[in-house]
């Protein structure tokens, strides 16, 4: 059979991996001793092979000598082969199935959409564990087929695929306990619920960037579909009513929910989206990858009882009345003004005289003085200021600086400031 024409994985594989590029270093698997062919064969003696080999954008296009592959990467447990130019599935087989100990294989961006995988060929990657074919285009009908011939696959990448619907498989997969399906565009929730149906061990799923719109599904159907569910990402979907996010609770297992950049969060502050997520999801302790603290989780709900207080009845939650049940009715928070004095009313006392003014806070002690000229009848220069805070202990402070703004001082109403004439 003819071979495809292209660079093949063993010839990178020695000129990366080559002693020249890549020192010998003593350990165990870290080199393998492999007798010259007759041939005169281009490898070395030895190659420096890592247990993790990553032979990314290398232009592959098919396996190579598969004796060698055999010989050379029989430790080999990690194989990035991403953005190469494999287009035959039984090409990328006749390097897996040289490769015994592979448990993870990442096939991103290679052109696998253009050939049928055959479950023969399929047969081959039955060690893996970790599979990504993200932005591979590859088929459900491919999936499906790796699926039954990987009983231990445990997570499985298939982002930017272009996914519009989900495809069920014949026979449930088990294993997969990861799914990272972003970057498509899944809308329907009817699509995300055979995912449920495929993989029922499911412990994290990752939806991000797909603009599923709502959860249609009753509390019990989810509970069923997703009963080992412990971490969902929903980071930029459509979700925009607060009815899709009291469905989460309905995951029996969920500790861990993403939620960042939802149409429904857009109007609330960055503050009020996390108390009012935190206090509508009692069961997580993760949310958007910070951890939820007992501390924080009790301030959430009692952040959501006031919150919802004076709201219609028609418009508060279920979950406002579970948490007066828990709290009782709160009282609200004294609403206090942190913005700083603007202005203060205070005595001004110049000889025998005493005149209550009204002063701007944000002037400076040059221009009170002109404020005050007209006042006490002396010029800006021949004008000395002290001000008395009427609890400080030490007596007057002069003004001495003329481009202090008053409100540093802290002036509050009812303090005095003495106008003395400067002594010649």
């Amino acid at each position: 059979m003819d071979q495809p024409s292209g660079r093949s994985f063993m010839q990178v594989l020695c000129e990366k991996y080559s002693p020249e590029n890549f020192p010998y270093r003593r350990g165990p698997g870290m080199g393998v001793h492999v007798p010259a062919t007759p041939q005169g064969s281009p490898m070395k003696d030895r190659l420096n092979l890592p247990s993790v080999l990553v032979l990314n954008s290398c232009g592959i296009t098919c396996a190579g000598d598969e004796n060698e592959i055999a010989a050379f990467c029989a430790h080999v447990s990690e194989l990035d082969l991403s953005d190469n130019k494999l287009e035959d599935w039984h090409e990328v087989s006749k390097i897996v199935s040289n490769v015994p100990h592979l448990e993870f294989l990442n096939l991103s961006s290679n052109p696998l959409s253009l050939s049928v995988l055959e479950r023969r060929c399929a047969g081959s990657f039955a060690g893996v564990r970790k599979l990504v074919l993200n932005n591979s285009k590859a088929s459900w009908e491919t999936v499906h087929t790796i699926l039954q011939e990987l009983p231990d696959l445990e997570e499985l990448f298939l982002c930017l695929n272009d996914y519009e619907t989900v495809s069920c498989s014949p026979v449930c997969c088990q294993s997969l306990k990861l799914l990272h399906i972003t970057d498509n565009n899944l809308q329907d929730w009817t699509e995300i619920r055979k995912l449920g149906v495929m993989f029922p061990s499911l412990d994290t799923l990752i939806l991000a960037n797909n603009n599923i719109t709502t959860i249609e599904e009753s509390e019990d159907s989810l509970a069923r579909l997703f009963p080992n569910l412990r971490s969902i990402n929903l980071h930029k979907s459509g979700l925009h009513c607060w009815e899709d996010i009291d469905k989460l609770n309905s995951f029996p297992k969920l500790e861990e929910v993403k939620l960042l950049g939802i149409p429904l969060l857009q109007s609330y502050t960055t503050e009020e989206r996390r108390k009012l997520l935190i206090a509508r999801l009692p069961s997580i302790v993760k949310l958007n990858g910070s951890i939820v603290g007992d501390g924080e989780r009790e301030d959430s709900e009692r952040f959501f009882i006031r919150y919802y207080m004076e709201f219609p009845e028609e418009e508060v939650p279920f979950r406002y009345h579970q948490l007066v049940t828990k709290y009782g009715k709160l009282e609200p928070l004294a609403v206090v003004d942190l913005r700083p004095q603007s202005s203060a009313k205070v005595e001004v006392h110049f000889q025998d005289k005493v005149e209550e003014m009204s002063i701007r806070l944000d002037q400076t002690v040059a221009e009170l003085k002109k404020h005050l000229k007209t006042v006490v009848q002396l010029s800006t220069s021949n004008m000395l200021l002290f001000y008395l805070d009427q609890e400080a202990p030490f007596g007057p402070e002069e003004m001495k600086y003329s481009s202090r703004a008053l409100h540093s001082y802290g002036i509050r109403d009812g303090d005095k400031i003495y106008v003395e004439p400067r002594m010649k």
